[in-house]
C-alpha cells in the first residue's frame, strides 16, 4: 500500500516540479530575447514589454513547484555533523520530527498564500504594464504550496512507518 502512495505521490511532485523547470526555461527565454532587444534598441528591436512582470509571477511559481519534489527526495539541506554518531532509531525519530516540522511550515504557508490570494482576487490588483489580474500568479503559487502539503504529510506518515518497521521507504529505488 505504501508504495502504491509513495509512486502516486512521486508522480504529482515531479510532474509539479517539472511544470516549475518549464516555466523557468521560459523565463530564461524571455530575459535573453527582452535583453538583447534592449541592446539593439538601434536597429529597431526593443524589449519584450512587462517582461520583469512575467519573471517575477514565473518565478514565485517555480520556487513553489521545485518544493514538494525536494522534500520528497529528502533533498534539503542536512547538518549530520552530531547526528552521525546517532542510532538508526535515533535519527529516524529526529526525522519525524523535522517531518511534522515541515508539515507545520507548509500547512502555514499554504494557509497564508492562500488567504494572499483571495485578498489579490478581491481588490481586482493588475500589473503594472501587462495589466494581468496578480491573483493569477498567486494562484499558481498556491497550486504548488498545495502539492507541498501533500508531500510533507506523505513524507511525515512515511517517517513514522521507517520509525515503526526499522526500515526505509525506497524511493524510486535508492535505498535498499
Amino acid at each position: 500500500m505504501s508504495e502504491r502512495i509513495e509512486r502516486w505521490i512521486q508522480v504529482l511532485a515531479r510532474l509539479t516540479a517539472l511544470a516549475g523547470g518549464l516555466v523557468l526555461t521560459a523565463l530564461i527565454i524571455i530575459t535573453v530575447i527582452s535583453v538583447t532587444g534592449r541592446a539593439l534598441v538601434f536597429a529597431g528591436l526593443g524589449p519584450i514589454p512587462g517582461d520583469f512582470e512575467l519573471v517575477e509571477a514565473g518565478t514565485a511559481f517555480a520556487v513553489f513547484a521545485f518544493l514538494p519534489w525536494c522534500h520528497l527526495r529528502r533533498g534539503h539541506a542536512v547538518v549530520e555533523v552530531l547526528t552521525m554518531h546517532f542510532s538508526d532509531n535515533a535519527n529516524r525519530l529526529i526525522e519525524i520530527v523535522s517531518n511534522f516540522l515541515m508539515l507545520v511550515f507548509a500547512l502555514l504557508i499554504c494557509w497564508r498564500h492562500w488567504l494572499g490570494t483571495i485578498d489579490k482576487y478581491n481588490y481586482t490588483e493588475t500589473t503594472f504594464i501587462l495589466q494581468f489580474p496578480i491573483w493569477w500568479a498567486y494562484a499558481a503559487g498556491l497550486f504548488g504550496a498545495v502539492v507541498f502539503v501533500i508531500v510533507t504529510l506523505w513524507c511525515f506518515w512515511r517517517s513514522v512507518i521507517e520509525y515503526r518497521t526499522g526500515s526505509d521507504i525506497a524511493i524510486s529505488g535508492e535505498l535498499s
